[in-house]
């Protein structure tokens, strides 16, 4: 996945700011949700976000996160260690609004489109707490929040699992926090069998809905269902 131009989002009311300290065997880490471009840019970035042989990280500059920072409703989420160096990020926003998942509503869907720890503390295993915070969003329960798994994004080389370990791993992380794997023939996702798509429904989705969502899951227009 790769940083998007996303059009401009209202500021939403109850934006709160949230510090988690937590502590692993290589000392504590800090955790801050809706990071503002101002607070990612007095950070530095880890060096180990870059391009490897067979990997590539989502976001290689600190710039990248600052642009999605800066989009309204996003949580950035920036794991530091020290307090000032990102070793670690979550990103919550909405979606391009060419994807087919924007016909499900006007700023109904949000995508976790970032979730990434650098090499040397993936042994601390941060991803769940990232993603309990990142999950902090004061409208969870009014949105549809999904994940995109491409197997081809994946650092397979530098955890030396496989697709299908790697694949477990993500379902470990996000089912904790009530998503769930849905199928979809969107192009993409369906291009390899490890691909997944998780989805957790918020308790204020209405039925129709989530009707809406399980149809343009297959790219069918609600409007042409009898």
């Amino acid at each position: 996945m790769t940083s998007k131009v996303r059009r401009p989002i209202p500021q939403m009311i109850n934006r709160i700011q949230q510090t988690v300290v937590v502590p692993t065997s290589k000392g504590e880490v800090t955790l801050k949700s809706f990071c503002t471009p101002e607070d990612i840019r007095a950070c530095t970035f880890d060096p180990q976000f870059v391009k490897y042989a067979r990997y590539k990280s989502l976001y290689t500059k600190r710039e990248s996160l600052e642009r999605e920072a800066g989009g309204g409703n996003a949580n950035v989420v920036l794991a530091l260690a020290p307090e000032t160096h990102i070793i670690g990020f979550g990103v919550l926003t909405y979606p391009h609004p060419e994807e087919r998942w924007r016909k499900v509503g006007p700023e109904v869907m949000m995508e976790i489109a970032a979730l990434e720890v650098c090499r040397s503390w993936r042994e601390v295993k941060l991803a769940k707490n990232i993603a309990r915070i990142l999950l902090t969003h004061p409208q969870i329960e009014d949105k549809i929040i999904y994940f995109v798994g491409y197997a081809w994004t994946w650092d397979l080389e530098g955890t030396r699992l496989s697709a299908q370990e790697y694949r477990t791993i993500i379902i470990k992380v996000f089912k904790p926090f009530n998503f769930r794997i849905y199928q979809t023939n969107e192009p993409n996702i369906c291009l390899k069998t490890e691909n997944i798509f998780m989805c957790r429904i918020g308790k204020n989705i209405s039925p129709d809905l989530e009707k809406t969502f399980k149809w343009v899951r297959f790219n069918i227009d609600p409007a042409t269902i009898a």
